[in-house]
């Protein structure tokens, strides 16, 4: 008999090792979908278990595991105050500040103070020559020899006349002419003072002296020896009083309800980190600012030692009357699109979701101002499990 051979092809042998791959591909895909398929059915099984969504309610079922992964406690109301946080600046007190001007025209001959120095009332600060100042002296002159004149002539009226040597009106005449002289050497005299000058100076010391108004420190300067004077409106420096202070607050318009006067304050200087300041809102404009939209309040403060200068940052902590007030740990809190929420339980295991309004954060834990009532039952912890 003829011996057949059954050994196959190359090409039949190629067929039928590709036909072993895809059948080997064909059980591992079946083993792994079928056991990714189990797991996903036996994890939302777990889920289902958990937790049961009836509406907008959630119910943890006994034997669930996430009761003993929640902690529950009743919301609290204590008394808090209220705190309001603004932003600040250390401010000359206006009252104590002065503009120094000088009352004539001329050129400046010398200057007796610099920028930054303290001066006292009535000293000195500088000197200028003043065409206008020796006008005002040469009229002086002229009055005052006028009234020793209408002196004289009516001295001599008065005793021609106890003779009969001379007539009535000659008399009343010396005596309007003596008065009109004797006003004006008084204006003339009054004019002198006014200006800072001595109508009994020497002629060579004819100088006008611009002395300062109040005690304080020259806070700007804006002249130099040899300036010509030309307009007494502008001011040569300024001088302000730093003994007293204020500290200037703003208030946004939403928190004005909560700022009033005498209100307590505390205020925290970058300068001086750990040393607060106590004191009580003096001043509440009754003005919002055109451009920031919020109000001006002012704190005095005693400076003595001059600690506080002008331009100096602050924030003004405003402490609010006391009131109740529901209070959660912050822990309860949930971010829930953009608002914050809590789960509150309705029934033994049995939590809603409620939006809440938060009113102040004081460590630890969180003013509530609306959402949540006192002695509700709230979830403080792992309450994220609960969360979509």
């Amino acid at each position: 008999m003829p011996i057949h051979d059954h050994t196959p092809s190359p090409r039949g042998r190629a067929f039928l090792l590709g036909g072993i791959l895809l059948g080997l591909l064909l059980v591992a895909a079946l083993f792994t979908n079928g056991f990714g398929l189990f797991a996903g059915h036996k994890k939302a099984a777990a889920e289902a278990a958990a937790m049961v969504r009836q509406g907008d309610k959630i119910v943890i079922p006994e034997g669930s595991p996430l009761r003993e992964r929640l902690t529950v406690m009743a919301a609290s109301e204590q008394e808090v105050s209220a705190r309001l946080m603004l932003p600040g600046v250390v401010e000359a007190e206006p009252s104590r500040t002065a503009a120094v001007l000088s009352p004539l025209s001329g050129r400046l001959l010398e200057l007796k103070v610099a920028l930054g120095e303290r001066v006292t009332r009535g000293q000195v600060l500088a000197v200028i020559d003043s065409p206008d100042l020796a006008q005002a002296y040469d009229d002086n002159d002229k009055a005052a020899d006028s009234f020793a004149l209408t002196q004289k002539n009516l001295e001599r009226q008065q005793g021609q006349a106890g003779i009969g040597a001379a007539s009535d009106r000659d008399l009343d005449q010396a005596r309007s002419d003596h008065a009109q002289a004797a006003a004006e050497y008084a204006r003339t005299q009054a004019h002198l003072h006014a200006l800072g000058a001595s109508p009994d100076t020497r002629h060579g010391a004819r100088q006008l002296l611009v002395r300062a108004p109040v005690g304080g420190s020259i806070t700007s300067l804006s002249v130099a020896p040899g300036n010509m004077i030309n307009d007494p409106t502008q001011p040569m420096m300024t001088i302000a009083d730093l003994s007293t202070v204020w500290v200037t607050a703003l208030v946004a318009e939403k928190d004005l309800a909560s700022v009033s006067r005498n209100q307590d304050a505390d205020v925290d200087l970058s300068a001086y980190p750990g040393q607060p300041l106590h004191g009580k809102v003096l001043f509440v404009a009754d003005v919002v600012e055109p451009d920031s939209r919020r109000n001006k309040i002012r704190i005095a403060f005693t400076n003595p030692d001059y600690r506080l200068k002008p331009n100096m940052f602050a924030t003004v902590t405003l402490q609010g009357p006391k009131r109740s007030q529901v209070m959660l740990p912050s822990s309860a809190l949930l971010m829930n699109n953009d608002r914050t929420s809590v789960f509150v339980a309705t029934a033994p295991w049995t939590f809603e979701r409620r939006t809440v309004q938060l009113q102040l954060e004081e460590g630890a834990s969180v003013a509530i101002d609306s959402g949540v009532k006192a002695g509700e039952q709230v979830v403080v912890k792992g309450g994220v499990l609960l969360n979509d």
